[in-house]
């Protein structure tokens, strides 16, 4: 796991996620929330630029409490995934390679939401890219009601059969907690400012 108290802090946050909502309300809810205090903290987004589900709510959390938003959208996704109906910069590239290389440039960690394969794409291509030392970004899975334990048992099965070492699997931090998962992403809680008389 990498230490957040010797590196410079998080400016933003790539957060992989889905464009569809899922069933029920928590994993928009979820995603509001860890916007609202991604904002709190003075931290912006980058993310896949979806203007529908799981991707337009944790913008709209961030857009809500204040803080910068970057999407990053491949031209061929782009009337689908409806960057249009959310604020902030967007950029459009060429594909989807693209997309995961600009927006891991642009960001300073990566939080995982709840989403599907091409979710699952990105967790696991971050982490590779850490593991190969491409970059060493925090990377954490909010897991949030067992949403990824499936996923948390399959990458410790991967350590038991020995295709992952402990340290790499330490590379995948996760937490229940959107502030925690914020602690362990390095960004910084806000000190309150002392009013005068």
């Amino acid at each position: 796991m990498f230490s957040s108290s010797t590196t410079t802090p998080t400016r933003r946050i790539a957060v992989f996620c889905d464009s569809r909502s899922g069933v029920g309300v928590e994993h928009v809810s979820l995603a509001y929330d860890f916007g609202v205090a991604m904002a709190a903290r003075g931290t912006g987004l980058v993310y896949g630029a979806g203007g529908t589900g799981v991707m337009h709510a944790v913008a709209k959390g961030v857009l809500d409490g204040g803080a910068g938003v970057t999407g990053v959208v491949p031209f061929s996704l782009r009337e689908r995934e409806k960057p249009t109906d959310v604020q902030g910069e967007v950029f459009v590239v060429r594909d989807m390679h693209e997309r995961k290389a600009l927006m891991y440039r642009l960001s300073d960690a990566f939080a995982v939401l709840p989403g599907g394969i091409g979710t699952l794409d990105e967790l696991m291509e971050a982490a590779t890219w850490n593991q190969l030392g491409f970059h060493r970004k925090p990377l954490v899975l909010v897991n949030r009601d067992g949403f990824y334990d499936p996923v948390v048992r399959l990458l410790d099965h991967l350590v038991d059969q020995g295709f992952l070492a402990p340290e790499e699997r330490g590379m995948i931090s996760e937490t229940d907690d959107v502030e925690c998962a914020l602690d362990l992403l390095g960004c910084r809680r806000q000190v309150p400012v002392a009013l005068t008389e």
